[in-house]
């Protein structure tokens, strides 16, 4: 490990002073996993964000690596068979952060009967889905009876259930993922990675050929100088691909997601579940999350503003009829304590003008004239071969035959273990007797921290006051946001709330509340005064209640939030 390698001051220092091979921008899953590619096979390698890591699409996604059944049903075998292939990737690599989840099908009747079609269907599907790759968990799909699918998740219709499908996939805390790969980049192969760095434009040579970026960042300019640029901004990457090739046409459709948190106890599911939506060929994914479930996600065309996606009302009553049409119990707007939006960058295709649930989720990587290397489309789960895809034609068709000579031609990623992977099993069995704090407490820092866990458990084990949590009701400890602050990056109260813990998404309120406390926690490592603690506490709940606002449920008091 590089010590100091993840420290802002320090890589912005080495950002201005360094001549890289390639720098990356956007901080999202697929620009860390560039990062991490190049910077592994041995490329000088820059990362600069304009926010914060997993501040878009990244941390609003459905928390799920899979290969997704639906793309079966769109004859896309092939997207299928990689992205399964990249789910065992990750469970090798990061076993913290990956973890196995049952998923229940439930097959509901109409007036008892079930239509044999699409009994064979579903049943042929959940073997093409084993054979494709499902299979490498270790685990078939079975049929399973009535009772076996009540017993799991108790507020399906009993008078209409019939025997029903478990296969499995598996989860991952998005935003957690994608610090780890950022810091993996960082630590392990000395990637300047920085946060708070917006691109200003791309500087060029007399050729036209791209060699670098204009940054800015704390309130200064500066150029980033590189031989090589890769635009991996997402939704994005029209606006980033305006700086070398401003008459191109825009090549991102962006398709918005948005998901709803509810309490559990109005659902009671075991496991996650695939349901559909009435009146609609779709279906979404029930989660359980702790004390906490979560459903989506929607798949609509978006023409909006990319940076804030809103969560409407017609969003939120999609879910709510989704839900309430497989459930017994009745979940109202009433009931929801978190909900998020986040964009797809989907690849546009001038013949498609139907559905974005139809359009392909496959990647594309494109290389500009002047050498501009842009990735677009692909999903979560398969962002190690999104890196490695473009990292391969950096090498090919940007860098000159000097840098080769000294870099690692093919990707290095297959088996590259993530930052906290080792360490972690044995941290899992000494649970129940390494820390006072107890076993549960050191399973939840080992699952989101690996081996950090040990550092985080020093922190709160050194002071009683950061062994509490940061928001009441959640598992996150407020040595959490120390930690955050440390050793993540994080400079901000809605960093370490919405995304180094996700205290944002499963308790928007009681997050809000706990906001002038964070601020006051963390405000002395990161230098802010009374009044700058106050301004990070007031933005965070404003964008709360901005959040609670649009599906016109009852708003949070700012002066109650902050304590006054």
């Amino acid at each position: 490990m590089i010590p100091g390698a993840f420290d802002r001051a320090d890589a912005l220092r080495r950002l201005r002073d360094t001549h890289f091979d390639v720098v990356v921008v956007g901080g999202g899953i697929t620009g860390v996993g560039c990062a991490l590619d190049a910077a592994s096979r041995g490329l000088r390698t820059a990362l600069v964000e304009r926010d914060d890591f997993a501040s878009g699409t990244s941390s609003k996604s459905s928390k799920l690596v899979h290969g997704g059944l639906r793309y079966l049903q769109q004859g896309d075998i092939r997207l299928v068979y990689e992205a399964l292939a990249e789910r065992q990737r990750l469970r090798l690599n990061a076993p913290h952060l990956v973890k196995v989840l049952p998923f229940l099908i439930p097959v509901l009747s109409k007036d008892g009967v079930v239509s044999r079609k699409l009994a064979r269907a579903m049943g042929s599907a959940m073997w093409m889905y084993d054979l494709t790759g499902g299979v490498r968990i270790g685990k078939l799909h079975k049929r399973i009876s009535a009772q076996e699918a009540l017993a799991h998740f108790p507020t399906l219709p009993a008078d209409h259930l019939m025997p029903s499908y478990l296969y499995y996939d598996a989860r991952a805390d998005d935003a957690r993922l994608t610090v780890t790969i950022a810091r993996t980049a960082a630590l392990r192969f000395g990637a300047v990675v920085v946060n708070g760095a917006e691109v200003a434009g791309l500087t060029k040579d007399d050729s036209g050929r791209v060699r670098g970026l204009t940054v800015s960042a704390d309130g200064e300019s500066f150029e980033v100088a590189a031989d090589s640029v890769v635009n991996a901004t997402g939704v994005w990457a029209d606006q980033v691909r305006a700086f070398d090739e401003p008459d191109r046409p825009h090549t991102i459709r962006p398709a918005k997601g948005i998901h709803i948190t509810v309490p559990w106890h109005k659902v009671r599911n075991d496991i996650a579940a695939v349901i559909p939506v009435p009146g609609d060929k779709r279906s979404v994914f029930v989660v359980p999350w702790g004390d906490f479930t979560f459903v989506g996600t929607t798949d609509t065309d978006y023409d909006g503003p990319v940076d804030d996606p809103e969560c409407t009302p017609d969003d939120v009553a999609y879910l709510l009829r989704a839900l309430n049409g497989a459930i017994t119990t009745e979940v109202t707007e009433a009931d929801i304590v978190g909900t998020w939006a986040g964009l797809r960058p989907l690849v546009a295709d001038p013949e498609a003008s139907g559905r974005t649930a139809d359009l392909s989720r496959r990647h594309n990587v494109h290389r500009s004239d002047s050498g501009v290397v842009t990735i677009t489309g692909g999903k979560l789960t398969t962002y190690r071969e999104m890196a490695a895809d473009t990292i391969d034609v950096v090498l090919a068709d940007v860098l000159d035959r000097g840098a080769l000579e000294r870099v690692q031609r093919h990707s290095r990623t297959k088996r590259l273990k993530l930052h906290g992977a080792d360490g972690y099993d044995e941290l899992m069995a000494e649970a129940d007797r390494l820390s006072p704090l107890g076993g549960e407490v050191v399973r939840h820092l080992a699952d989101r921290y690996g081996a950090d866990a040990r550092t985080v458990l020093a922190i709160a084990e050194g002071d009683a006051d950061l062994a509490e949590p940061i928001v009441p009701g959640l598992p996150y400890l407020r040595a959490e946001a120390v930690f955050a602050v440390r050793y993540e990056m994080a400079r901000t109260v809605d960093d370490v709330l919405s995304r180094r813990t996700r205290a944002r998404l499963l308790a928007r309120d009681d997050s809000a509340r706990a906001a002038a406390g964070v601020a006051a926690l963390i405000g002395p490592l990161l230098g802010w005064d009374d009044d700058e603690q106050a301004r990070q506490a007031a933005a965070y709940v404003t964008a709360v209640t901005a959040e609670r606002h649009a599906p016109h449920l009852p708003e949070v008091a700012l002066d109650a939030a902050l304590g006054a």
